[in-house]
């Protein structure tokens, strides 16, 4: 790896609770550790990490968070749940984290639960705008893919749904229908649009599969932010997940000409907003085994292959990069499943959900362990 590599950051939401119950002290937490921030429900509390090129800091900056919390939750017969929903019974009630805070009044009366989901966000870093829109227009088009490898939502409710991601079936998508940008110019207009009519509240109130992000949105710009990934509480199939996305940038700005939707695409802009979002309802429900349609040409392509297909075509920069040995994790889900195919299999072979999650807490208590 060189100095070439973009920066990479992360906003990780977890869940807190017992082994078979959601139990929220997301403010406690907040007041308890500086790098933690309470969500809007109590239940779901999110760690930021800074800035990195190199994948062992990010390592390193991914589980220290993780394993103080962990440390301080023990001493509660607390402990971090993986599920990207709430897996458990529970209470159905909103339960607020600030009571007096205005937007989560509005998330509470608008979305109620739905929201109550836990994810990774990644962003990386790009601040040529025109780079970055590129690159937001192209990771769009192939978000399905990153959704299905970080599946680890099956359960909802103590029950099994019909959806490897029903986390990202029942969030709250908003507003509905987000518009393939063309330039930075037709973004910021779309986003005071959807600000003066109320579609949003606010500037932050632009929930989608992947967005613009930086210090002064819309107008100043930074990085792109992909929000569709669920939890993913394996830290070297996270990196494995990042790798793949920073290569696909890195590759995309070697290629602009024939990897930007907006100019090789056989769609319209327009089809290709709607072939995405058809691509995301497909793969939350089947994930690695969803038939997809390709931005490219519209061709259906079976998730799985179109995941190796695309690992083959970034070859090239994996090797200039040294960033091979990253992607080992990947190769590891294609052949044997993702978290959410995990549990469903354990699911069939009568194990209950609390047995389920027990599995997964102690598998991430050994990777935190292992960390010294």
């Amino acid at each position: 790896m060189s100095q070439n590599n973009l920066f990479k950051g992360f906003e990780v939401e977890l869940f807190t609770g017992s082994l078979n119950s959601h139990i929220g002290i997301s403010a406690e937490i907040e007041k308890k550790f500086p790098d933690f921030v309470k969500e809007p429900d109590n239940r779901n509390v999110e760690y930021i990490t800074t800035p990195e090129k190199d994948y062992g800091s990010l390592y390193e900056k991914l589980i220290i968070p993780r394993k103080k919390l962990r440390q301080w939750l023990k001493k509660k017969d607390l402990t971090i749940i993986p599920s990207s929903t709430l897996c458990f019974e529970h209470d159905i009630q909103f339960q607020r984290s600030d009571t007096h805070n205005f937007y989560h009044q509005f998330i509470q009366d608008n979305y109620g639960i739905a929201i109550a989901t836990s994810s990774v966000h990644i962003n990386v870093g790009i601040d040529d705008l025109d780079k970055l829109f590129a690159a937001i227009r192209l990771i769009r088009a192939e978000a399905a893919l990153y959704l299905s490898l970080s599946a680890s939502s099956p359960f909802l409710n103590n029950k099994i749904t019909e959806n490897h991601s029903q986390r990202w079936i029942q969030f709250p998508k908003t507003p509905s229908k987000v518009p393939f940008f063309e330039n930075h110019d037709g973004y910021v207009d779309w986003i005071e649009e959807n600000i003066a009519n109320k579609n949003m509240q606010n500037i932050r109130h632009f929930w989608s599969s992947i967005r613009p992000n930086g210090p002064q949105r819309p107008l100043i710009l930074d990085r792109l932010e992909l929000r569709i990934c669920d939890f993913v509480h394996d830290i070297n199939l996270l990196l494995g997940i990042t790798a793949m996305l920073e290569l696909r940038l890195l590759n995309l700005f070697e290629n602009m000409n024939t990897l930007d939707p907006l100019i090789s695409s056989t769609f319209t802009v327009d089809q290709l907003s709607e072939i995405c979002d058809q691509n995301e309802i497909n793969a939350s429900k089947k994930s690695l085994n969803s038939e997809l349609i390709h931005w490219q040409d519209g061709k259906k392509v079976i998730c799985r292959d179109w995941i190796k297909n695309l690992l083959s075509d970034l070859l090239p920069t994996a090797e200039k990069f040294n960033m091979q040995p990253l992607l080992k994790p990947i190769y590891k889900v294609l052949e044997e499943g993702n978290q959410s195919m995990k549990w469903i299999n354990q699911y069939e072979k009568g194990l209950s959900i609390e047995q389920i999650m027990k599995i997964s807490i102690e598998d991430m208590i050994k990777c935190e362990e292992d960390y010294v």
